[in-house]
């Protein structure tokens, strides 16, 4: 039955292939069910019941991925859209965190409808491949970078903005030990790689876990929650309490209108719009670049029913109570393991299931233990960079911005914008527009990215 419905054989792929990396998706990207409740309830929700929307919202856009493509690739609340729901839109323009959900909601039925009309696949297509190259490696640094911070192996400086962990002072049995143990998962998952241990970017999670649990047992690691650092050692399995969701679950319907303008309300909702457009065309882009997905026209085969998925998830997420549901970039570690079809979504929607029950079990996952994997699934991701023909500085140039900016400005949407505008005027103005078959489409992109940086 497997094989017939995800087509297993076609896409070269076996069942144990596709739940290791249904395994290692979700180890990766399981983060969210602790960072999401910690930023929107600084908005003022139930943390409790953002958990809970988190799961559900993942568990419904991930199925309806597997079951509308056919692809290996996990959804969830983004990252970046919901600092941007709750540090922007509630505490910086002074909405309520309902109107907000509000947003999300006619975001995600507006994306329906662009999905239906193929608005969407048709920029997926409008993009060269030397640029789609480009966003595989750009997001490729970029998940690195999230790695390394995660890690705690980067941090804040006041004077170079970032900077490495020192691994002095107070802070070395919590920060620094947690550090150098990312720094140990990565040797590691190296090491099983390179020895080509089928789920080696799963077991160097696992047993970076498991260093970090002896760690803490022999007083190594010492718990500092003032320093983000908790412990590793779970102090619960299981939970059936979920009678906290109601305090989110349909609040996006009661909506208070006072002292919200509709035109400011329409630019909150195109500010969603236009971040989750480009983060999760970014994210196809990049991901299905790296599994060879792409026909030879630079295509992506089943893009409405991928794209139709997303969008649906964000409406049913703001139902639920969260910020926008989105593809994640961390699917690339499934995809890396070696996962093509939705079945291996499937093994991550079951995950969270499971996490609904389990979650102090994988709330306590630290992420010095899935950082590594971020890191190395970043070197597979910038092999792309290959692709692109540095001989012709019209293609390099533009791709270059694009990779440069994703890391940089922390944003695969800006390295997205980035690169069109600089591949577009450059082809312009050295009179290889037409050489380079510029569509009408990647004009209107340009204007529309331009446009973006003066208004918005």
């Amino acid at each position: 039955m497997l094989e017939k419905f995800f087509k297993l054989k076609e896409n070269n792929t076996t069942v144990k292939t596709e739940i290791m990396a249904g395994i290692t998706t979700f180890m990766t990207m399981a983060y969210i069910l602790a960072v999401n409740p910690n930023i929107l309830s600084a908005a003022g929700m139930d943390a409790n019941a953002v958990l809970i929307a988190t799961a559900l919202a993942s568990i419904v856009g991930t199925v309806l991925m597997a079951l509308f493509a056919n692809y290996p690739f996990a959804l969830a609340p983004g990252m970046g859209l919901n600092a941007y729901f709750a540090f922007s839109v509630v505490i910086g323009m002074s909405y309520s965190w309902q109107i907000a959900l509000l947003a999300v909601l006619v975001e995600g039925l507006v994306f329906i409808v662009l999905s239906l009309t193929n608005v969407r696949e048709a920029i997926f297509n409008a993009i060269p491949m030397t640029l789609k190259s480009a966003v595989s490696a750009g997001i490729g640094l970029f998940i690195a970078f999230i790695g390394l911070q995660n890690a705690k192996l980067i941090v804040n400086n006041d004077t170079t903005l970032v900077s490495y962990q020192t691994f002095k002072g107070d802070l070395f049995h919590s920060v620094g030990v947690g550090a150098i143990l990312a720094l140990l998962g990565v040797l590691i998952t190296a090491v099983l790689l390179v020895k080509k241990v089928k789920g080696g970017i799963l077991f160097g999670i696992l047993i970076t876990w498991v260093l970090g649990i002896i760690c803490e047992l022999t007083k190594i690691y010492v718990p500092n929650p003032d320093a983000g650092m908790y412990s590793v050692i779970p102090s619960a399995i299981i939970s059936f309490d979920f009678s906290s969701f109601g305090q989110t679950f349909g609040q996006v319907f009661k909506v208070n209108f006072d002292g919200v303008g509709v035109f400011n309300f329409i630019v909150v909702v195109f500010s969603f719009l236009f971040v989750d457009i480009f983060d999760t065309l970014g994210t196809l882009i990049g991901v299905s670049t790296k599994a060879d997905m792409l026909d030879k026209d630079g295509k992506l085969p089943r893009i409405k029913g991928a794209l139709m998925a997303d969008a649906v998830a964000t409406s049913v997420g703001a139902i639920f109570g969260t910020s926008t549901t989105t593809t994640y970039v961390e699917s690339a570690s499934g995809v890396t393991e070696g996962g093509r079809t939705g079945l291996t979504a499937v093994t991550t929607a079951l995950l969270f299931l499971l996490a609904l029950i389990f979650s102090p079990l994988f709330l306590t996952i630290p992420s010095f233990a899935t950082a590594p994997a971020l890191i190395i699934v970043g070197f597979y991701m910038i092999s792309s960079v290959m692709k692109i023909n540095f001989n012709d500085m019209t293609e390099a140039i533009p791709a270059y911005l694009c990779i440069l900016a994703m890391p940089l400005a922390y944003s695969i949407s800006e390295g997205i914008a980035i690169g069109v505008i600089s591949y577009t005027l450059i082809n312009l103005i050295c009179g290889k527009a037409k050489e380079k078959k510029l569509t009408i489409l990647m004009y209107v992109l340009t204007v529309l990215f331009i446009l973006k940086y003066i208004f918005l």
